[in-house]
């Protein structure tokens, strides 16, 4: 499956398992459950500085899920030929990337967190951070 192969429309929101008591809510993301790879990295965006974007890449191999754990914050994802904003604005919504879409994270709340759960180890070989690059392999 090259890049060009994966669209923004095999790319989704998921609401994931949450609990609600008097006491908290919990929200829960587990492999086999409701997540469609086993999770080997994890991490968080915070302290975004008004204004500014992260993200500005696309990988080969990896896919993610993409939670707001706290505020909000837009995710545009891109195939090369069409784009999509998704917003995400609630703990227990996650949107799935698939491979080969380019993303961009702008828009963060002052007390956005957001939390990724991705497929694979950090490899810097996986990345295409260049969008004019992209856009060539995505006609490929």
């Amino acid at each position: 499956m090259g890049l060009k192969d994966n669209t923004v429309d095999m790319c989704f929101t998921i609401e994931v398992s949450k609990v609600t008591s008097i006491v908290g809510d919990n929200t829960m993301v587990e492999d086999d459950l409701n997540i469609p790879f086993e999770v080997k990295r994890i991490y968080h965006l915070y302290g975004v500085p008004t204004g500014e974007k992260r993200g500005g890449h696309a990988h080969y191999e990896l896919e993610q899920y993409i939670l707001a754990v706290s505020g909000s914050f837009d995710v545009i994802i891109d195939d090369g030929v069409n784009n999509r904003i998704i917003t995400l604005n609630r703990s227990n919504l996650a949107l799935h990337i698939v491979p080969g879409i380019w993303r961009e994270l702008e828009n963060f709340s002052s007390d956005a967190i957001c939390l990724v759960i991705a497929s694979h180890k950090y490899d810097e070989g996986d990345y295409i951070r260049d969008y004019k690059s992209y856009l060539e392999l995505t006609k490929q």
